[in-house]
């Protein structure tokens, strides 16, 4: 590992390397365990170097944005953690299209098109993550998804090599794409709007945005739907019907506004969030056998 850290110091900079890093406070959960390294790249290319250095010397690495997806166990990731961030979120108006970085956050980007009468982004505006995470996982609210505004996206696949994929190349489904199932690295996207008026955009944002205080626990920490949304029901509603709103391990507690969510109610650690996700499903398979599949990804 030390032989990584200064193959990595190279790369980005020593003070733009840290070990022992907490993820709780990289994680909307706000919780978890440590990460061995932890790397905050400048640029695409110092993102391409230092997956390259991990790969080549064999060492386990993860790539993330915003961590609102995001549960890692308490015993921490004992490999190298990546950060696509702010350093790396450059937003480009290019005439009814935006060219965006990976780490630029839906929320910035939605409101650089809405200043630039682009319309189609409004439901986007207050889903908590980066626009990597969002293209890999085809996220979406309210009845849109990023299905219907990406054009192209840059990836560096497991190769190692940059390709530029467009939007039939990446069997985007309901939070799946072939950038999940092929583990590839978003670095940028094309999306595709629609010209519209800043203000009426405006006022659909903050509609969608009033929607969302009334119905989700945005006043505790979590990482929004736990669960995905089994063929045929709703993950919340099952869970509510199971009895279990209010349901508590630990910190961790079945959300009392919407049981779709987990909620860091009292500073839970990430066990207690596993144990109180595998005590849903259970019920859940009990009573209705339906087996509900995690949309946070654990680490």
């Amino acid at each position: 590992m030390e032989t990584i850290i200064r193959n990595l110091k190279k790369i980005v900079g020593e003070e733009y390397i840290k070990t022992g890093e907490p993820m709780a406070e990289h994680c909307t959960f706000r919780c978890g365990g440590k990460a061995a390294v932890y790397v905050i790249p400048a640029s695409i290319d110092e993102v391409v170097q230092v997956v390259k250095c991990c790969r080549e010397n064999n060492q386990k690495f993860m790539v993330f944005g915003n961590g609102s997806n995001l549960l890692v166990r308490d015993g921490g990731y004992d490999g190298v953690m990546i950060e696509i961030g702010s350093r790396i979120s450059a937003i480009s108006v290019i005439g009814e299209e935006l060219e965006v970085e990976a780490g630029a956050k839906l929320s910035v980007t939605a409101s650089v098109a809405m200043e630039s009468d682009l319309s189609g982004m409004e439901f986007a505006h207050g889903i908590p993550g980066n626009i990597g995470g969002a293209v890999a996982m085809n996220a979406g609210a309210y009845g849109g998804e990023m299905s219907q505004i990406i054009r192209s996206v840059t990836v560096l696949d497991c190769n190692n090599e940059i390709r530029t994929l467009d939007i039939g190349q990446l069997q985007l489904g309901y939070r799946t794409s072939i950038i999940k199932k092929e583990n590839m690295i978003v670095l940028k996207a094309r999306l595709g709007l629609e010209i519209g008026n800043a203000g009426e955009i405006a006022l659909m944002m903050q509609f969608l945005m009033q929607k969302r205080r009334a119905r989700q626990p945005l006043e505790y920490p979590s990482a929004g739907s736990t669960f995905k949304r089994p063929e045929g029901y709703f993950a919340g509603k099952l869970i509510e019907d199971a009895g279990l709103k209010g349901l508590q391990v630990g910190g961790a507690q079945v959300s009392e506004k919407h049981c779709g969510f987990i909620i860091n109610y009292d500073h839970a650690t990430a066990t207690d969030i596993l144990q109180l996700m595998a005590e849903v499903q259970r019920k859940v398979r009990e009573q209705f056998q339906v087996e509900l599949e995690p949309e946070v990804q654990i680490i």
